[in-house]
């Protein structure tokens, strides 16, 4: 199997607000669901993802809690805030504009 595809510039935000759409995630549980959605093809590592949940954070479109995890531990969750819904849309009409370009110079191609 080859090494999964690296995430196009951006792509990661609008993947990690995704995700937090439905429910609170630590960033492990956020990083398992990418990977789990995407059919393991998509991974993010601890040098993308914590740094894009930093700025989200800092942007006003996530928010971090700390708990108590299952295990017991304090853990981080992130939620999604009503900026950060906005925002999921506002990047989510920017990727179909996008994916819509690059389709159709490869089916003109």
């Amino acid at each position: 199997m080859s090494k999964p595809a690296a995430l196009v510039q951006g792509t990661l935000y609008l993947l990690i607000l995704k995700i937090l759409e439905l429910e609170p995630r630590t960033g492990w549980a956020i990083s398992q669901r990418l990977r789990q959605m995407s059919n393991e093809t998509l991974q993010a590592s601890h040098g993308s993802l914590y740094p894009a949940l930093h700025k989200l954070e800092h942007e006003g479109w996530i928010r971090g809690e700390w708990r108590e995890s299952a295990g017991g531990r304090p853990s981080k969750f992130y939620s999604l805030t009503r900026a950060g819904r906005r925002q999921l849309q506002v990047e989510a009409d920017n990727w179909a504009r996008l994916s819509a370009a690059i389709n159709g110079i490869l089916e003109s191609a």
